[in-house]
Parts: structure tokens; C-alpha cells; sequence
């Protein structure tokens, strides 16, 4: 590295040595005998040449370490320079000078004089080193010649005039000098070479540097090669390009032509209202006008796309034979009477209007099924299309909460794209298929629309054969695509898109039912999901049914499904490990795989204490009893409620006591229970929460035994709401109560005289193993629940109110 001057290295200079003007240099390095121009703008430096003397113009030339300060300072110097002799000054236009310098001899500058006017130093004059082998020195002179020559070949700046030069010189010292001073590198590195007092590493380091210098110029060279290359390919290609574009222009068959031709072709061929067409073939007119490197030309072209694939004319034929479409739909899904009922007549109006009138428009229903998780609904949308002869399409609509994805984006937008009821159209490739709408009740709303407004038009039957999607700008028909939507609370949906659709309940499937889904559709799934045959496993009735009731509480059947699979995938293990060939499962097998039963069904015991009695609920897993507890106590008339009851119940209880009290004479109850006794009546199973009115007749059958100190009747369930005058109002879920009563062990149950058309859904096989009691007033329940207590005061009554059925069929 080049050595930088210190001041402190010599403070007295030698006395025999003579002091020179020092004359800094920013971006250049003078060698001995090397004569150079200098530019002189700086003041202190033409201060210097303007001092100099007709004798003596020696100066010693030193370069800056950094070119960029304007007024260096000693340390800013190197401490190596050159003793050149200024042999001529030319004066400049603009006030400056130019002098033109030759190289004497190095120099080593010692110390410095004063900053002012210039600086000038003692220097010591430097002769190189003695050299101990001339023949190496020889061989290495030789050796820089003809590097010199090969770099003569390769540098732009370099002529066959400077090897001449080089070739005059016969010391190697000088040689190496001479040599550097004609490159073009760091200031930096010619320094290093400056200061070089050994001959022999000078010559080596000069042709270190003449190596480096032709490899980067060549390295240079290649780039710029390669680069010419590349443009010269680029360039011919695009000549090409335009050469066949011409041609094929010539020809009539450039692509833009043919692509214009295909997609006007694709629109005729699409069967397009006239309004559309229209549209579409207008656009297809300004497409011809656009260049196709434009950006405009691809969202144009995709519009038209869009407008031509869109299935505005394509219909499938629906199935004729509607005996066939039944059992197709009862090969699917075993029950949903109602719902299949439903399409069948779709299907009957629809053949009964085409044969009597052709072009006849028959508008496809809107239905929406609804009911808890699992029971069938949307597979049973699958069903239906294949039932029909339709194709399907399915939607999710949980979590959408931008309204853009019903409409669709407008063209204005980059990336825009139809709505998803648009999209669908299109994968369906036919103008009327079965379209489910899944999860209807999960549409959510923010700041970027309402979705379920959007939905409004969609499903509007009034409305939706010019459904306007934001993208298109034109009306499609949707009238003719059967909707299905699918929720599992009703509540959650807009009144107003609630009101547009026919609600078809899903009520959950009774136990019976899901052992028919079972033996039909479960079980010979998973035999083939987990590798297995008919013939090496089977389930009886009671191993499904113990399935159903102790491992499994839902209204539908994926829980079902699981527990089944998992079953089956124990026998396939025991198969590989035991070498078994056939395993039939019963009860005590399935016992045996899955451990103790998670869940457990109340059983209808015998009891001897007044005040409880059985009542029957409604849950989303389908029908079970429950208990009514009440106790007396000392008290002021007040009236306990506990077992996490919901509002609706407890206001039950206080109608079923404000009864009670209202007519002790006939209950025959002291008038004045209610001063000296407080009530406390309880549901068990405290941490289920439960509300409804249906209890209100198991609270006052419950309250009146406690006060009358009589046992309710054996085996009995009752449900129905109740009024302040005594009347006894219908209820809902029959079917699941009245199958949970008889799984029970329940032999009699009390229903509401309206309820007595809800036991056309009761299986036969359940119905003749049960007693029915039909109630109109709260009287009547006294007389079967508690025989004998209401007869005293009450007349001979041509009204018989107890309508008493047994063994209804």
C-alpha cells in the first residue's frame, strides 16, 4: 500500500538538501522522465508558477489521496512525489494556466514549510536499490515488452506507436515507469508503484497490472458482445414477426382477424337475447378498433368471452317419468316425506303445463330447507338434480360479506369478474339447474354491502328473470334455475328474503329413521370406505340401535357415521391381526370396541311420591323426557323455580300455581295453602338450559299431586301449554316426544286435543304400543293423571272435553 507522509517523521530538515514548491495533484501520477500536462486552477498552484524563477523551475509533484478536497493539507498528500522541471506555461482563456512538467527523479518528502503562499518541502531524493540478478531482471523486462504488446492488441487508447516506445527503453526501471504511466488505473496502484524502491517487484507489480488490465478489457468485450448479440436476436425476431404479420395479413389470416372471427362466431352461436347480442356485438366492433398490446384489448375480449360462454338459450330436459324421479330420491334418502312430496308435484305441474302447453313458461321453485346440522339437506339438493335430470351447482354462502360477490365487479375495476350466481351459470353450462344456496342464515353485512339485499333479486321469482349482474351490464334470466337454499336457524334470515322462499322444516330423524339410514346408506359406505365386505361383516338392529342411543346425540346422522366407521375400522384390524373371516357385531360387541356409553336415555320409573311427574321436551337432537319435581315447605306463599328454566318456562309455572290457587274448590286444596306453604319446583339435569311452554301441563299436574298428596299415574308423559282459564293449547315436535316416551318405557301420554292430526307421522309399530289422552282443558289431564280428584264438584257435563283414544292406528 502507498505510505502516507507523517509531520512528525523529520521536524529539522538536513541542511545539504534544498527546499522545493510542492505542486499537489488530484488525479494523475508523474513517474521520472514521464512529461505530462498539468492544469493549474487552483490559486495556491498558480501562485506557485507565477514565483518561479527563469533559473531554477524544479517543483515536486505529489499526489492527493483524495481528489475531491479542494485545499489539501500535508496529511492529505502521499509522502512519495516526483522532482519534475516545468519546461513551458501557456496562459488560458479563463484565467488559468497550463504548464507542461517532466519527471526527474522520486523524492521522499520529509517536511513541510509554511501553508503560505504555498507549500513548500524539504525532500530527500530516492535512487533504487541495487540488483543482485540481472539475467531474472532481464527475463522479467522481457516479459513486461510483450505483455505490453498483447495489451496494445486489446486497449482502445494504446498504439503499436507506444510499444515503439517501450522497445527504446533498455533499463527495467525505467521500463516498468514508462509502462504505467500509459495505463489507465487507480491512482491508488500507480502510487504503489511510485514508491517501489525494488526493481525487480516494480517489474512484477507492472505486470501484474498490464495482466489485469487486459483481462477486464476483454471481459469488457465479451459483455459487450454478448449484449450486441442479444439485441441483434431481439431485433430479427420482431423483423420476422412483422414479416409474417404481413403475410398472414395478405392472407386473411392474421390472428387478430381470427380471433375476432372465432369470438364473433362463439356469440352467434350462443343463442343471445336480442339485447345482449347487441351489447356483445358492439363490443366486439370497438375490440377491432383496440391494438392488441393494449391492456383495453384483454378486458374487452374477456367481456365478450363471458357474454358468448354464459348458457343464455342451452336447457336440459327434466325427467318425464315421475314414478322414476321417486325412486330415485327414495334410493338416496330414506324419510323426508314432505320435501320429496314437494318436487314430485314441481315435476307433475311442470309435464301436465308442457303437454298442454309447450311454450309455457314453468317457473322453478324457491325452497329452503331448514333444520339442524346433518339431517340430509344438502345432499338431498344432489338427490333432486339427479332425480330431475338437471345438473348442479352448489354455493356456500357462509361468511360472504361483500355484495360484489352476488353482483359482481364492474368493468371499471382491474381483475373484475361477474358475480358467483354469474360464475355458477356458467359451470352449470344450462340455464335451469338445480342451484343450491348453502347456509343462507350465515350471510354476513359490512362496510362493503349487504349480500343478503343482493339476494333479494336472486331470489324473487317476480323478479329474477332480468337478474342484473354488475360486470355483464345485461339482464339474465334466472327464472327457470330451481333454487334450493339451506339454513339451520330461521330467525337468522332478513324477514324480507325469509318471505321469498318456501320453508320446508327438517326435524331430525327419530330413532327408527336412523336405523333405516343406517342399514341402507351408512353402513354399506363405510364397509367399502375401510376395505371391508358384506359378507365378512354385519350389524344386527340392536348393535345400530345401541350405536344411536349411548354413543351418539344429535338430530342428524354424521355423528352416526363416525361411530360406525370407527366400529368397522376396529373389525378391519382385528381381521389383519387375528385372521378373522367373518365378524358379526352385536350389542355387546360394539360395547366392547367403544367402551362405556357417553350418553344415557331417562328411563320412565315407577314412583310413589306426589309431585313428580314425566314430562317430554323437544331438543335439537331429537325428542326426550324430563322430570318435574316440586316440594312444600313452611313458608308465605312464594314460589321456587330452579334447573336453569328459561323465561317462558318459569312464566309456566307461575300460570300453572295462579290456576291452582284460582281453583282450589274444585282441585279440593285448602283456600289458604298458599299463606302458610312456599313451592319449589325443579327440573333435573340443572345444567341443561330449557325453556318453552310445552311444560306448562307437567308444572300443574306436578304442583296439584304435591298439594293433594297423590301420586301421578304409572307410566304416564304429558306436554301442552296452558292458559290462566284452563285451556290446554297444541305444541310442536309430536313425532320426536312420542318416540322418546315409547323408547322410555312411557305407556300413556297426554297430548293437546289440537295435536291429535300430528300422529298420522308416528310410526304404526310405536302408536299401538301407546295410550293416547287428548286434552282440551286442564281438567281433563286432572281426570287421567289423577283419577278421581276432579269429580266432585264438577257436574254430570254433557261436554265430554276427555277425549280418550287408545291404541290409536
Amino acid at each position: 500500500m502507498a505510505e502516507r507522509f507523517d509531520k512528525e517523521l523529520e521536524s529539522t530538515p538536513p541542511a545539504d538538501d534544498h527546499d522545493y514548491p510542492v505542486m499537489p495533484l488530484r488525479n494523475t501520477v508523474l513517474f521520472p522522465q514521464q512529461v505530462i500536462p498539468i492544469y493549474i486552477g487552483r490559486e495556491k498552484s498558480l501562485k506557485l508558477i507565477e514565483d518561479l524563477g527563469p533559473g531554477d523551475k524544479h517543483i515536486v509533484v505529489v499526489a492527493q489521496e483524495d481528489g475531491s478536497i479542494e485545499d489539501p493539507k500535508p496529511e492529505d498528500l502521499y509522502a512519495y512525489g516526483t522532482l519534475g522541471v516545468v519546461l513551458k506555461v501557456f496562459d488560458m482563456p479563463d484565467n488559468s494556466k497550463s504548464a507542461i512538467v517532466q519527471g526527474v527523479e522520486r523524492v521522499k518528502l520529509l517536511s513541510f514549510g509554511d501553508a503560505e503562499p504555498y507549500y513548500t518541502a524539504v525532500v530527500e531524493r530516492i535512487k533504487d536499490n541495487p540488483v543482485s540478478d540481472d539475467l531474472e531482471l532481464d527475463a522479467l523486462a522481457k516479459n513486461l515488452r510483450d505483455t505490453f504488446t498483447e495489451l496494445i492488441q486489446v486497449a482502445p487508447n494504446l498504439t503499436e506507436e507506444h510499444s515503439g516506445m517501450l522497445s527504446n527503453i533498455q533499463k527495467p526501471s525505467r521500463l516498468a515507469d514508462r509502462a504505467v504511466s500509459l495505463l489507465t488505473v487507480p491512482n491508488q496502484e500507480k502510487q504503489e508503484v511510485l514508491e517501489e524502491l525494488e526493481v525487480k517487484k516494480r517489474v512484477e507489480k507492472t505486470i501484474t497490472l498490464l495482466t489485469r488490465e487486459i483481462q477486464r478489457i476483454k471481459l469488457g468485450e465479451e459483455i459487450q458482445t454478448e449484449v450486441h448479440d442479444e439485441i441483434s436476436k431481439t431485433q430479427r425476431e420482431y423483423y420476422l414477426r412483422e414479416q409474417m404479420k404481413a403475410i398472414k395479413r395478405e392472407l386473411g389470416e392474421d390472428e387478430e382477424t381470427v380471433e375476432i372471427k372465432e369470438l364473433e362466431d362463439r356469440i352467434k352461436a350462443a343463442g343471445l337475447p336480442e339485447e345482449a347480442e347487441k351489447v356483445a356485438m358492439k363490443e366486439l366492433d370497438r375490440l377491432t378498433r383496440i391494438p392488441t398490446q393494449s391492456p383495453e384489448y384483454s378486458v374487452s375480449r374477456t367481456y365478450i368471452e363471458w357474454l358468448a360462454d354464459l348458457p343464455w338459450s342451452k336447457s336440459s330436459d327434466d325427467q318425464i317419468n315421475v314414478k322414476k324421479a321417486e325412486k330415485i330420491l327414495d334410493e338416496d334418502h330414506y324419510g323426508l316425506e314432505k320435501v320429496k312430496e314437494r318436487i314430485l308435484e314441481y315435476l307433475a305441474v311442470r309435464n301436465l303445463k308442457q303437454e298442454r302447453n309447450p311454450d309455457g313458461v314453468v317457473r322453478g321453485p324457491i325452497l329452503c330447507f331448514s333444520g339442524p346440522p346433518g339431517v340430509g339437506k344438502t345432499s338431498l339438493g344432489k338427490s333432486i338434480a339427479r332425480a330431475i335430470g338437471r345438473e348442479f351447482v352448489r354455493m356456500s354462502l357462509g361468511g360472504v360479506r361483500d355484495e360484489a360477490e352476488i353482483r359482481g365487479h364492474r368493468r371499471t375495476y382491474i381483475g373484475a369478474l361477474p358475480g358467483r350466481i354469474i360464475q355458477s351459470m356458467k359451470k352449470a353450462g344450462t340455464n335451469n339447474p338445480v342451484f343450491m344456496l348453502d347456509e343462507i342464515d350465515k350471510l354476513g353485512s359490512d362496510f362493503r354491502g349487504d349480500p343478503s339485499s343482493a339476494m333479494l333479486e336472486v331470489l324473487d321469482p317476480e323478479q329474477n328473470d332480468s337478474f342484473s349482474d354488475h360486470y355483464l351490464e345485461v339482464n339474465f334470466d334466472l327464472s327457470k334455475v330451481m333454487f334450493i337454499t339451506t339454513a339451520n336457524y330461521q330467525d337468522a334470515i332478513p324477514p324480507a328474503l325469509r318471505d321469498r322462499m318456501e320453508i320446508l322444516d327438517f326435524s331430525g330423524y327419530i330413532e327408527d329413521e336412523k336405523i333405516k339410514i343406517a342399514q341402507r346408506h351408512l353402513i354399506p359406505k363405510q364397509i367399502e370406505e375401510n376395505g371391508l365386505t358384506k359378507k365378512e361383516v354385519s350389524l344386527d338392529k340392536a348393535a345400530i340401535s345401541e350405536l344411536v342411543r349411548s354413543y351418539t346425540r344429535e338430530s342428524g346422522v354424521r355423528n352416526l357415521e363416525r361411530e360406525i366407521a370407527n366400529v368397522l375400522r376396529k373389525v378391519a384390524r382385528d381381521m389383519v391381526e387375528k385372521t378373522i373371516k367373518k365378524i358379526r357385531i352385536t350389542k355387546a360387541k360394539v360395547l366392547d370396541y367403544l367402551g362405556a356409553p357417553r350418553f344415557y336415555s331417562e328411563l320412565a320409573e315407577r314412583t310413589t311420591k306426589p309431585g313428580v311427574v314425566t314430562g317430554l321436551a323437544w331438543t335439537a337432537a331429537g325428542g326426550d323426557i324430563l322430570f318435574i319435581e316440586s316440594s312444600k315447605m313452611k313458608g308465605k306463599g312464594n314460589l321456587t323455580l330452579t334447573g336453569q328454566l328459561g323465561d317462558v318456562m318459569k312464566e309456566s309455572a307461575t300460570a300453572a300455581l295462579t290456576y291452582v290457587r284460582s281453583h282450589t274448590d274444585i282441585l279440593g286444596i285448602p283456600e289458604d295453602f298458599h299463606e302458610k306453604t312456599d313451592v319449589h319446583v325443579h327440573v333435573p339435569a340443572g345444567a341443561i338450559p330449557k325453556d318453552g311452554p310445552s311444560a306448562g301441563v307437567s308444572m300443574f299436574t306436578s304442583i296439584v299431586s304435591l298439594l293433594t298428596d297423590k301420586p301421578v299415574k304409572d307410566k304416564l308423559a304429558m306436554t301442552g301449554e296452558i292458559t290462566l282459564r284452563g285451556n290446554v293449547l297444541p305444541i310442536g315436535g309430536v313425532k320426536e316426544k312420542v318416540t322418546a316416551a315409547h323408547r322410555s318405557g312411557i305407556k300413556h301420554i297426554i297430548l293437546p286435543d289440537h295435536n291429535k292430526k300430528d300422529l298420522e307421522e308416528i310410526p304404526e309399530h310405536i302408536k299401538k304400543d301407546l295410550d293416547f289422552y287428548f286434552a282440551k282443558e286442564i281438567m281433563d289431564v286432572i281426570d287421567v293423571a289423577l283419577p278421581g280428584l276432579n269429580g266432585k264438584k264438577k257436574k254430570p257435563a254433557p261436554r265430554k272435553t276427555n277425549s280418550k283414544l287408545k291404541k290409536v292406528s
